[in-house]
């Protein structure tokens, strides 16, 4: 059956279908409506004995009824504002008022309040002075604009998604294909630029100043230029903003750049593990300002030479340099 809002041209028939002295079931019936829409119309609107129902009046109440937002009919609720507010100031998040006042009230209907509207009524209710925003968890006045997914970007002109990379990069048959990302701290613009070589899980490592393209790419360059033209096949990414610089990245190292689909940062899970295990030198919450050239070479010797066990317990450094020998041999 339809939840759309009754017409004028239904409720003209209504009033009709009442004057025959239909049931609220019959006129629902060949109005193909549920009865209970039926019986919540006819109690809304039927004026007195005398008028009975009005289609054209209806449709006024109805029509007024609509402009106001429902989050405020329930301030007509006197006990129900009381009980939100006292849990509220008791510091129970909105989640758990509108949830918990169902089993204090299992039978009364007009103790009833969704999340969301809680929320409202204490941001609308913040922009005159009101304080109970601040039993809220975060304790904001408002709804914050969420930046953090795509940041109000499209994504890069240009890029190729990953699903167009060759299959043999997924195999990890061969050497040359790379994953690089940023390793951020809680605060601070420095951050550590690393990039993994997906079947030696060697290491590349370097701190950068500020976390936009032209650093990404300053320190990453140097790095990979510094490896066999034959050792660089593609390069995987994300979708940050500082891989924005990614055709001049291509132009300085010959490789050709994947990006991984949106919040799927599993796509590059060679390079996320080692991010992981990077924490353990550069914990979340250290100023990354503080960190020393001296501190990031040693953590990148420390990771490349721990023996792995996908590596049938070799290191990093041995399986990527017997490759690399090979390579300054031809």
């Amino acid at each position: 059956m339809s939840h759309s809002h009754l017409a004028l041209e239904k409720r003209i028939r209504i009033e009709i279908f009442v004057s025959m002295g239909l049931s609220c079931r019959e006129m629902a019936r060949r109005l193909g409506r549920s009865h209970s829409t039926l019986s919540r119309e006819l109690r809304r609107n039927v004026g007195s004995a005398k008028r009975g129902y009005r289609a054209q009046s209806a449709e006024r109440r109805a029509r007024k009824r609509r402009k106001r937002a429902r989050h405020y009919r329930c301030m007509n609720r006197p006990e129900l504002v009381a009980w939100v507010d006292e849990k509220l100031r008791a510091n129970w998040s909105p989640e758990q008022i509108a949830g918990r006042i169902r089993l204090e009230y299992p039978e009364d209907q007009s103790m009833r309040i969704s999340t969301e509207t809680i929320y409202r009524w204490v941001y609308a209710a913040a922009q005159f002075g009101d304080t109970s925003y601040r039993h809220l968890r975060r304790a904001h006045k408002g709804r914050r604009r969420q930046a953090r997914y795509g940041q109000g970007r499209r994504l890069f002109p240009g890029r190729i998604d990953i699903s167009c990379r060759p299959g043999i990069v997924a195999l990890r048959t061969r050497f040359g294909d790379w994953e690089a990302d940023l390793v951020c701290a809680s605060k601070g613009k420095a951050a550590l630029l690393s990039c993994t070589e997906r079947k030696s899980r060697f290491l590349l490592l370097a701190r950068v100043q500020d976390k936009t393209a032209a650093f990404f790419n300053a320190a990453l360059i140097p790095c990979l230029r510094a490896v066999p033209s034959k050792l660089r096949q593609t390069l995987t990414l994300d979708n940050g903003s500082e891989m924005a610089g990614f055709r001049a990245l291509e132009l300085a190292t010959g490789l050709r750049t994947y990006f991984c689909q949106p919040h799927a940062p599993w796509q590059r899970g060679t390079n996320e593990n080692s991010n992981g295990l990077l924490r353990q030198y550069f914990p979340r919450g250290i100023s990354l300002h503080k960190i020393t050239e001296a501190m990031v070479v040693k953590a990148a010797e420390q990771l490349n030479n721990r023996p792995r066990k996908c590596l049938h317990y070799q290191t990093p450094a041995e399986v990527f340099n017997q490759e690399l020998t090979g390579a300054f041999a031809i």
